[in-house]
């Protein structure tokens, strides 16, 4: 499929994929398509960066090549590896043949077949169906050395197999770079990429976002959840909820066939939203129910 011709072809493809975005989202990434920009996610964790790169892979039929950042990631786990037991395997059969050429020998065992590819060589490589997407999760999870490899990487969407030579990709692939912000990244790598902060939605939007992720939920019941769930925002906890623990609670309501929250139903379905005992604690009891009334008068008004 051929990119989106404008920034509501861009949203609309997305919504088709139930992944609702506002206009701002929608430009940046309508943006990023067309310039073929990498493009940098960053905000709290579970306002749907992650996901924004699954829609945009499964809207316009490309494959998804997700490289999972963390403590300690380098080019191994990243970009390539040669498999050595099966070089060791083939050490050891032209041995047990005899006449052995280590020069010749050499040139075998570093070919395409003892390769190992991780997700930025993927990447590089052609894909059925166009350009893959690229998404490198969580990249405040690595350190300074692996952003300084992968801003070389992402200039010239290549990367150098010393054995092999350089391998340049035929099209540029689609790069998502989402940023929880536990730590700042590197100005020289925001600079290469099209920036965006991904923000909670306000009210409208997360009620459109549960409709059509959750769409067997009664309208009553979305509505206290979103409001709910928006105004726990708005307390001092260790871990504000995501639109993904918005979702996780309302089809954890269905199971449970509520059809409208309350103080009970409130605590004992909590940790579908706080993921922390202490966050938990203290909205137990008549917190929630606190929590709940002004919630309930806001939607009456």
């Amino acid at each position: 499929m051929q990119h989106p011709s404008s920034i509501c072809a861009v949203q609309d493809m997305l919504a088709g994929q139930d992944y609702i975005c506002g206009r701002a989202l929608g430009t940046v990434s309508f943006l990023a398509l067309t310039l073929a920009r990498p493009l940098f996610l960053e905000g709290e964790a579970g306002t749907g960066k992650t996901e924004i790169a699954k829609a945009l892979a499964r809207g316009l039929g490309r494959r998804l090549i997700r490289l999972q950042c963390y403590e300690g990631l380098d080019t191994a786990s990243a970009v390539y590896e040669w498999n050595f037991a099966e070089q060791m395997i083939a050490i050891r059969t032209a041995e047990a043949a005899g006449g052995v050429d280590r020069g010749h020998l050499k040139d075998e065992l570093f070919t395409e077949e003892y390769l190992v590819e991780r997700p930025l060589l993927q990447a590089m490589r052609p894909q059925p169906g166009g350009a893959p997407v690229l998404l490198i999760d969580e990249i405040d999870r690595t350190d300074a050395p692996f952003e300084a490899f992968l801003l070389e990487a992402l200039s010239d969407y290549q990367v150098t197999i010393p054995e092999l030579g350089t391998i340049h990709a035929p099209e540029p692939p689609i790069v998502i770079l989402t940023s929880n912000r536990t730590r700042e990244v590197h100005d020289a790598l925001k600079r290469r990429c099209l920036y965006h902060w991904v923000e909670y939605p306000d009210f409208d939007r997360e009620i459109e976002i549960l409709h059509a992720r959750v769409p067997e939920a009664a309208e009553t019941l979305s509505r206290e959840v979103v409001a709910f769930v928006q105004a726990l925002r708005t307390e001092d906890l260790f871990k504000k909820p995501g639109v993904a623990e918005t979702i996780d609670w309302a089809k954890c309501l269905l199971a449970l066939d509520v059809i409208s929250l309350s103080p009970e139903v409130i605590a004992d379905t909590l940790g579908a939203i706080l993921k922390y005992q202490d966050d938990i604690a203290r909205m137990q009891g008549s917190e929630a129910k606190r929590i709940l009334d002004d919630v309930r008068a806001g939607l009456d008004r």
